[in-house]
């Protein structure tokens, strides 16, 4: 699969972009373990226009993770077009319009999916950012904004008429939020449409390796996007690739997965501080399906994500993994 010139290869498996959770090191990871492409956090135009700090370090993209696209929102043209230019100084493979953030914050504002009840606009904002830069742009939205407009089938054609590379869906409207199952019939739906001609890369609900290889099937998407399973699990992109190229995969060691897990603490702290850094990868603790299953954890899990210092945590970390390896 090619995005412009950019070539995927077959059946390509992607980290979304997702808020505090695909910082550079993460992505960098996901990638070594076998994501074919990775997203940014979602950029806000208006903090990037600003050039407010926090906003600015987002667009960084380390050697070892490219091919990486920079995912951007907003609700007016020009702001949207100022920062794809500033985004595309970064020097992104894709610069990616976020047109399916549900959360209120965005899409109450008219961002993100917020667009998805002001079509007109949100075609103007794409064929604007499209002619402003020289990259491709891709575009991330929803089926709808609830279930009485899923829209997705005639929106994919006209975001197509606006020189967009690559459509990402989301199977699931605003209103659903993260919540439900996916539907992807209606992804499966877009795919199908003849005047569709670029690349449709599916997204919602990809947990498993099994998942993966069933959503190329069932909907015959060009690429799949996988979110909310790798955080706190980046392994699996290496299982969903191994099965995807070979039938068959073979999970990681619980010391290889305790390996990452404790790199990614110590990345988060180095890149931010040690407080801060272990703040910020407790969502990655507090999501990880590595402690599933351990008896009687409740009291350790409690420790695990109270700890505030890197010893403790890390202390914390060898024994559980020593009680895993037991098991």
């Amino acid at each position: 699969m090619k995005i412009g010139n950019i070539d995927l290869g077959e059946r390509p498996v992607m980290l979304a972009p997702m808020e505090d959770v695909t910082d550079a090191s993460f992505r960098l990871i996901c990638r070594e373990l076998g994501a074919d492409m990775v997203y940014t956090e979602f950029v806000s135009a208006d903090a990037l226009i600003r050039n407010i700090a926090a906003t600015t370090r987002k667009l960084e993209i380390l050697p070892g993770e490219r091919p990486a696209a920079i995912q951007i929102y907003g609700r007016e043209v020009e702001p949207m077009v100022e920062a794809a230019r500033i985004a595309r100084a970064a020097n992104p493979e894709i610069i990616d319009i976020n047109f399916g953030c549900p959360v209120k914050k965005v899409a109450g504002k008219g961002a993100g999916a917020g667009l998805l009840r002001d079509v007109p606009k949100m075609l103007s904002i794409t064929k604007a950012v499209v002619e402003a830069v020289d990259i491709p742009v891709t575009v991330k939205t929803r089926l709808g904004w609830d279930h009485e407009s899923k829209i997705i089938v005639d929106l994919a054609e006209q975001l197509q008429d606006c020189g967009i590379a690559a459509l990402t869906v989301h199977g699931r409207t605003r209103s659903q939020l993260y919540t439900g199952t996916a539907d992807w019939d209606m992804i499966a739906r877009v795919k199908a449409n003849p005047r569709l001609k670029i690349p449709v890369i599916g997204n919602g609900d990809i947990t498993t390796p099994e998942r993966a290889r069933e959503a190329f099937e069932q909907s015959g998407v060009d690429a799949i996007m996988v979110g909310r399973a790798s955080i706190g699990a980046p392994w699996i992109f290496h299982d969903i690739r191994q099965y995807l190229n070979t039938g068959s995969y073979t999970p990681l060691s619980v010391a290889e997965k305790f390996k990452i897990l404790r790199r990614q603490i110590l990345e988060s702290v180095d890149r931010i501080d040690q407080y801060r850094g272990i703040l910020h990868i407790r969502r990655h603790l507090a999501a990880s399906p590595l402690f599933k299953g351990i008896p009687d954890f409740r009291p350790t899990r409690i420790a695990m994500l109270q700890a505030s210092t890197l010893d403790s945590l890390m202390e914390i970390l060898d024994r559980v993994e020593q009680q895993l390896t037991n098991l």
